[in-house]
């Protein structure tokens, strides 16, 4: 029944738009921890990897090269080679449906669904090694080891590694056409392509690195290709003109031994020719390319793997240089790849940093402490707490009951200009607030008593405009503490205020 080509096209289309809706759903779910958030990532790369699978098999289909579904459409549709016979064409399809269920009597139609549920719940296998942690920390100890061996590295810490592995432009380039170099080279592009691809598999590196290709072609063409820039020259790597002597402004190789035995072999070196022996070997030598054409020297004075000489006559370019392009483009990719994993170099400095400072027992107890937590934070995510109408939280971290909520006015906002702008969350802590030290103290201010009058009102110019009408109102009536407050003596008199303090002050009393 299934073997048919449209009933093989329908399924791989239902397939693709199941897997489709099923990742729209994953990425719907926010990961609480860095597991979660890997373990989802891998799940959708391999749902993607399956609908490109099952795309290119489709596309196989509808090319038809061997014309299988243009002949079973052409079957449905009744054409024979006596004509076309719809009828004849309907009863031979029952009669294959029928013999179809009576071969198989116990048939069902199965679920597909529950099937592509199970993806989702799935934990991908994916291999970290117990430095990296799942991907939080990168674990460089072979290549770190492998550069301190070098002849091009150095002594260093591993921490110190970490902060120079990146950086290759203090290699001086000799050391960088050599066969170690790139070996290490290699290793460490393939290490840190196969860590990004293990901790962001929804990347896509291609469209990454051809981007990367395209401006290092540019670059390489324009000579401008850091730490390459007199390598590459237009028309086949002309000589460097800073390394190379102009011969004619010496007329003997007297003067030549002037110029001193590094200038010297760093012009014997851009024409191929052997660089060693005494200055006036090297000085000779050189020399002799002055009136002689480099084609028609001798080829004993020609390094191995130098610059020999093609049929036009012109300098080739040396075996080097066929690998240096090469060279200074896996540093191009292998500089992106440490752009991107910028955040993960840092947090691995820092780890490696703090490891340093921890005894063993130290170091064990906080890897299991970070399991533990990992695992807490995901079972407090599990139990996520049903609130849809967004009602405040209780003493006991759950919703609080919606008639509460209503009673009390929860959900209403309360500012008082008073108390500088303060917001007050609900009817009864708004009236609660009249009686605080907050409000008490911007009524202080403001020169105005703190009384049950001036209760729900919280603008400062309508408190200003109400003391003014309760001052207005009382008139004479108004109490005036310098002539109605009563003070006695020890003797017994009664004065005012103001008399009081008078003869206080001319110490009469």
């Amino acid at each position: 029944m299934s073997s048919t080509v449209l009933e093989v096209t329908r399924a791989a289309h239902e397939e693709v738009e199941r897997l489709e809706r099923l990742i729209v759903k994953e990425l719907q779910n926010e990961p609480s921890t860095n597991k979660d958030r890997l373990y989802q990532s891998h799940r959708v790369r391999n749902m993607i990897d399956t609908i490109s699978s099952t795309t290119e098999k489709l596309i196989e289909i509808y090319e038809d090269n061997d014309n299988a579904r243009k002949d079973e459409i052409a079957a449905f549709g009744g054409q024979t080679a006596t004509g076309i016979n719809v009828f004849s064409a309907f009863y031979d399809r029952l009669k294959e449906i029928r013999e179809y269920h009576r071969k198989h009597p116990v048939a069902r139609v199965v679920d597909a669904s529950d099937d592509f549920e199970a993806l989702l719940k799935e934990e991908p296998q994916v291999e970290f090694s117990g430095e990296e942690a799942l991907g939080r920390y990168l674990d460089m100890h072979e290549l770190y080891h492998q550069y301190v061996n070098s002849k091009f590295g150095e002594p260093i810490e591993y921490s110190a590694y970490l902060d120079v592995f990146s950086d290759t432009d203090k290699i001086p380039r000799k050391m960088k056409m050599t066969r170690q170099y790139r070996e290490y080279l290699t290793n460490l592009l393939e290490y840190l392509l196969y860590f990004f691809q293990r901790t962001e598999p929804l990347q896509d590196l291609d469209r990454i690195f051809s981007k990367v290709t395209t401006e290092f072609e540019e670059n390489w063409a324009a000579g401008k290709v850091q730490g390459w820039e007199n390598d590459n020259q237009e028309n086949g790597h002309v000589p460097d003109q800073h390394a190379a002597i102009d011969l004619d402004y010496y007329s003997t190789v007297e003067e030549l031994v002037e110029v001193g035995p590094e200038r010297l072999k760093e012009a014997l070196a851009v024409l191929g020719l052997k660089t060693g022996g005494t200055v006036q070997q090297r000085a000779e030598r050189l020399f002799l390319t002055k009136h002689t054409p480099l084609e028609k020297l001798d080829k004993k004075h020609f390094a191995k793997g130098g610059r020999g000489v093609d049929k036009n006559g012109v300098a080739a370019v040396p075996q080097e240089d066929g690998s240096s392009k090469e060279i200074a483009l896996m540093e191009a990719k292998m500089t992106k790849l440490c752009d991107l994993l910028e955040e993960t170099i840092a947090r691995t400095k820092d780890n490696v940093v703090k490891k340093q400072a921890l005894t063993y027992e130290e170091i064990e107890a906080e890897r299991e402490e970070e399991e533990t937590q990992e695992d807490t934070e995901s079972e407090d995510e599990e139990q996520q707490i049903y609130n849809p109408l967004k009602l405040p939280m209780g003493w006991d971290g759950k919703p609080i009951p919606y008639w509460l909520y209503k009673l009390h006015g929860l959900g209403q906002e309360f500012k008082c200009e008073i108390c500088g702008n303060y917001s007050y969350w609900g009817r009864r802590a708004f009236e609660r607030h009249f009686k605080e030290w907050r409000h008490q103290h911007g009524m202080r201010c403001l020169g105005i008593p703190n009384t049950k009058n001036f209760n729900e009102i919280t603008s400062i110019e309508e408190a200003k405009e109400l003391w003014k009408k309760i001052q207005q109102r009382q008139g004479v009536n108004k109490w005036r503490p310098d002539l109605e407050e009563e003070y006695e003596d020890k003797e017994g008199n009664i004065y005012n205020k103001k008399t009081y303090a008078d003869l206080q002050r001319q110490g009469l009393i």
